[in-house]
């Protein structure tokens, strides 16, 4: 082998970022082995040299080093023999060595030997210090480039973990927080459909029983998903119950829970909520809507109502609640559900109206759960919980018929 040294060699091959990294020089001529490592050893790189194929993998195995610079054409295994077992090697540091070879041939047919081999880069005899400096240069760059992005990989992968773990916990969380069982409520029927759109969701519901003896019905929807949400939906379960005990009625525990959420968020945040207090022994009751979509009604003849939110999304203002007297005969129902239900597939782009859902209440369903899937079905067609676009809650109540 012939090595040639430019005149201004000490300034090309001067110490750079990758000094220190460990060289591997395989080469059974042992002239061009010394002259090799002399060059690179004044280049700040530290080297080992051995005379064949079977030694090199042995070294190799013991420590694998920054770089191989192999000679292709060497007795017994030759440079892509040596290549093609190492990169078939079960550990990766062993497997992803930069590989620069050195061949005597310079065609083109050469070349792709090499690249086919597995050699990151080539080097043609005689070999020219500069540019065998660059291409080492470029290959550990590339080695320190990749080793940064393996552990931002692990940084990523681990975050991934702890947000799942995170997501989990916020889910048991929230899901202690539903009612697992449709309350059981004599002359009533209760179904409940609570579909986030990932492990958590900024949808809630729930009932209380009031202090003359009503129970209020309420839905929530807060803004965003994740985590987040699921604070707020903590949150806003401790609002309704704790305005449920201070006040009786559906208009003033509404008032109560707006005044703590802005409060508390300044304005910065704001939910939709719905409630509806049930006489539940004369069927009387009592809506009051903050920002929320339509309270739908269907009676036991066909006839559908819709009631809207008068009063905006609670926790951007200070606001009167009006409240709307509603009456149920038996087989009459009422449906409470959040924006989800308008259009919950990604890759559907229809979206119901209010006034198409109100259509989709079935005054002919036996019960309250044949009810709401009914309107599921007709709403969400073919549509799986791991498509929908935002949180899908919904709760449909009816007076059973005697």
């Amino acid at each position: 082998m012939t090595v040639r040294l430019p005149s201004d060699s000490k300034i090309e091959m001067s110490t750079s970022n990758n000094s220190h990294a460990e060289i591997l020089i395989v080469d059974d001529d042992a002239l061009s082995r010394k002259i090799l490592a002399q060059v690179l050893t004044s280049a700040g790189y530290n080297c080992q040299v051995c005379g064949n194929g079977a030694e090199a993998l042995e070294m190799i195995h013991a420590e694998p080093p920054s770089l191989l610079l192999l000679d292709f054409d060497m007795p017994g295994a030759n440079g892509a023999e040596v290549l093609k077992e190492l990169r078939s090697d079960q550990h990766q540091a062993v497997a992803q060595v930069p590989a620069i070879m050195l061949t005597a041939h310079g065609s083109e047919e050469s070349e792709v030997s090499c690249l086919h081999a597995g050699a990151d880069d080539f080097v043609t005899k005689p070999v020219n210090t500069a540019v065998l400096r660059a291409r080492i240069e470029t290959q550990l760059r590339l080695r320190s480039m990749r080793r940064q992005l393996e552990r931002q990989n692990d940084e990523l992968e681990r975050w991934r973990h702890d947000l799942e773990r995170d997501l989990a916990a916020a889910r048991l969380t929230q899901q202690s927080l539903i009612p697992q069982k449709p309350l059981v409520l004599p002359g009533w029927e209760v179904a409940t459909c609570y579909r986030p759109v990932i492990q958590v969701g900024g949808d809630i519901y729930g009932w209380l029983r009031m202090k003359d003896g009503r129970i209020l019905f309420w839905i929530a929807d807060g803004s965003g998903h994740g985590a987040a949400a699921a604070l707020l939906t903590t949150l806003a379960k401790l609002l309704f119950h704790h305005g449920n005990v201070e006040h009786s009625s559906p208009a003033t525990v509404m008032e109560a829970v707006n005044d703590d959420f802005r409060s508390i968020f300044g304005g910065r945040s704001f939910m939709t909520a719905m409630c509806v207090a049930l006489n539940h022994t004369n069927g009387s009751a009592h809506a009051v809507g903050a920002g929320h979509p339509p309270l739908l009604i269907v009676r036991h003849n066909g006839a559908t109502e819709s009631i809207a939110s008068v009063a905006p999304p609670l926790g951007l203002e200070r606001s009167k609640f009006v409240e709307t007297a509603l009456d149920f005969k038996p087989g009459d129902a009422f449906l409470l559900y959040t924006d989800g239900l308008f259009g919950s597939s990604k890759n559907n782009e229809r979206r119901v109206t209010p006034q198409q859902l109100e259509k989709m209440l079935d005054h002919s369903a036996p019960t309250a759960e044949v009810l709401l899937r009914r309107v599921l079905e007709r709403a969400t067609p073919n549509n799986a919980e791991d498509s929908l676009s935002d949180d899908l809650t919904a709760l449909a109540v009816r007076r059973m018929a005697p």
